[in-house]
């Protein structure tokens, strides 16, 4: 399949009621594997901590502020996924670019698959009691997720959207081994983060993103914000 020429309904790209991806969303594995496989990577966390990405994947400048290009929905957050993102020193855009493909900045989107809120979270990323759809909580463990992505692709942004969206583990393999939606995903986010590093005012790949089904998600997400678009 060629990049940007599949239906949305091919593409899963209006995922507010089909969307199958997010924090290693595409694996559908048996709810036992899950179980352990998520208590493995909580105990990572609460033992290691926050990985060690640091300053070396922002970038120039761009930490200040969010590049225009992005969506309203996506700006109505700009203050935050600026503070998310200085967390875990990762550069805001990117943090963005993958809010704007999963979510369009909606916190109460949900999958089939069970990812969850702004940066559509696995349920099995979520300490016990956590509200996976409130927004400070889903941004630390989305972030969290995409800035250890970061730090094993060695700051190659493509490839750490890849892994945020089909598994850190991806990142080593050759792309032919990559999943469809893995491949679609990494066209957007590349493209998208690419001018909003360089503080464009719009975008030709969120464009096409937008219009093969990026716009409908935007659209509910403009009504759960309460955003007038006058």
């Amino acid at each position: 399949m060629t990049f940007g020429t599949a239906s949305p309904e091919k593409n899963n790209i209006n995922r507010q009621t089909d969307q199958t991806s997010g924090c290693l969303s595409i694996f559908w594995l048996p709810p036992l594997v899950v179980l352990v496989f998520g208590l493995m990577l909580t105990l990572a966390t609460l033992k290691y901590g926050k990985p060690a990405v640091g300053s070396q994947f922002l970038s120039n400048g761009s930490s200040e502020k969010l590049a225009p290009l992005f969506t309203p929905e996506i700006q109505y957050w700009s203050e935050n996924i600026i503070n998310w993102a200085n967390e875990y020193g990762i550069d805001p855009n990117i943090a963005a670019t993958v809010m704007q493909i999963e979510s369009c900045g909606n916190p109460n989107a949900l999958s089939k698959a069970g990812a969850s809120g702004l940066f559509q979270v696995m349920p099995f990323h979520f300490l016990d009691g956590e509200n996976a759809f409130n927004p400070n909580t889903n941004a630390l463990r989305g972030l969290n997720y995409l800035a250890k992505s970061l730090e094993y692709a060695g700051g190659d942004a493509r490839l750490a959207l890849a892994g945020y969206n089909g598994g850190i583990s991806i990142i080593s393999q050759p792309e032919a081994n990559w999943a469809n939606e893995t491949i679609r995903y990494a066209y957007w986010g590349e493209g998208i983060y690419y001018d909003a590093k360089n503080n464009a005012r719009t975008s030709a790949r969120l464009d096409e993103w937008l219009s093969s089904g990026g716009a409908s998600l935007c659209s509910i997400a403009r009504l759960a914000l309460g955003i007038s678009m006058r």
